[in-house]
């Protein structure tokens, strides 16, 4: 018989601080409650006419109506998805194959790479797709969406919060933009939910993506808001599941997750956000105070509380993150690193920002979760690393 503990978590045995939560976030205790039941006793599949079928597609209905509330949406205008990629790529090739004739994509040179692997996809098959650029905070140039929107275009896909930088862009301008010449859009809100507030009657937007697992719900598990009218053509198919956009039987116990997720959300924004944003502040002074060579990406632009982007000239940010998991810290470079790849993030380098700050790159992610405690210890020990990595780098006489 097989040991049900044959694979036990090893956190290590240092006490870690958690910085990376643009990453995923803890899922909240209420969240891990709620989906417990569905994960023992509660396991029907929703789409069962018994009555215990039945309970569970009232417990999925009712966490679409908390994601709704959590972006002043409709129920019937949220579609759940397995996350936020699979609710990017709902929207952006369930759009195009609708729209046969207008086979032009215009997106953005600083979206996730969710968003970009998609976009080279479709211009493998034949599709015009234009990346626009940003100025050096990180804003998309305004005049050149304007431009690059005509006729043939079938869609627009912005971020709204960049994940690297935390850089905030007007989506509510452009897309005013966009539905003035009868374009449609999609968002990507994966950074935005839970840490700004969200509503779609401020966006004139067809489609918003998010997941749950980046405002402290479970991973696995994420939605598509599509507007009323709005018809995507579906990746999945097979059975009439979320009104026929994505087959499968749903994901019970990652829904209700998702759902309380979403509720706890929404009723405490106010408060994490002015509590995050003070602690983001606090570290990044003292990090600039103590590092002169210090400098903090798309610091001058308007950027979400909880996500500092710091480049440290002349060192490499796989060196430093690895002092800082030794450290017990936990951070990220401003972009995945692939096998043998030594360039810097592709936000960074269309923020045009200097290679010998852009190397040196690390994102530093909070959330409510985090103390002031955590942070003085990251300052109190950050010099120190960063002393060591510049002795190394220095040259011998």
């Amino acid at each position: 018989m097989g040991n049900a503990h044959a694979y036990p978590y090893n956190p290590g045995m240092q006490e870690r601080i958690y910085l990376d939560n643009n990453a995923t976030t803890q899922p909240l205790p209420e969240v891990v409650e709620a989906m417990m039941p569905f994960l023992r006793e509660g396991y029907a599949n929703p789409s069962s006419v018994h009555q215990f079928g039945q309970s569970a597609r009232h417990a999925v209905e009712c966490a679409r109506a908390q994601v709704a509330g959590l972006i002043g949406a409709s129920p019937k205008e949220i579609v759940f998805t397995s996350g936020g990629t699979e609710s990017i790529n709902l929207a952006i090739r369930g759009m195009l194959k609708m729209n046969t004739g207008k086979r032009h994509l215009v997106t953005t040179a600083v979206e996730h790479s969710a968003v970009l692997s998609v976009a080279r996809e479709v211009a493998s098959e034949g599709y015009e797709v234009d990346y626009l650029g940003v100025d050096s905070n990180g804003i998309i140039d305004e005049e050149a969406f304007t431009q690059r929107i005509g006729e043939h275009t079938g869609l627009v896909s912005l971020l709204h919060v960049n994940n690297e930088t935390g850089v905030i862009n007007d989506v509510a301008r452009l897309a005013s933009i966009a539905a003035d010449r009868g374009v449609p859009v999609h968002v990507d809100a994966v950074q935005t939910a839970g840490k700004l507030p969200l509503d779609v009657s401020d966006w004139p937007v067809q489609l918003i993506s998010l997941a749950a697992h980046k405002f402290h719900g479970p991973k696995g598990v994420g939605a598509l808001y599509v507007r009323h009218r709005t018809r995507p053509a579906p990746l999945i198919t097979g059975g009439g599941h979320e009104r026929q956009l994505r087959g499968g039987t749903e994901n019970v116990p990652g829904i209700v997750g998702m759902g309380v997720a979403s509720e706890v959300a929404q009723r405490d924004l106010s408060q994490r956000r002015r509590y995050v944003t003070s602690l983001r502040d606090t570290f990044e002074a003292g990090v600039l105070k103590a590092i002169p060579y210090a400098h903090v990406n798309g610091a001058a632009a308007w950027r979400v509380g909880n996500t500092s982007n710091i480049s440290f000239e002349g060192l490499q940010a796989e060196a430093v993150l690895i002092l800082l998991s030794e450290a017990g810290i936990c951070a990220s470079a401003g972009s995945a690193c692939s096998s043998g790849s030594l360039d810097p993030s592709h936000v960074l380098q269309a923020m045009n920002v200097e290679e010998r700050f852009a190397h040196g790159a690390i994102r530093f992610s909070l959330s409510h979760l985090n103390t002031q405690g955590e942070i003085d210890r990251v300052l109190k020990v950050l010099p120190g690393l960063l002393q060591r990595l510049t002795a190394l780098n220095a040259p011998s006489s």
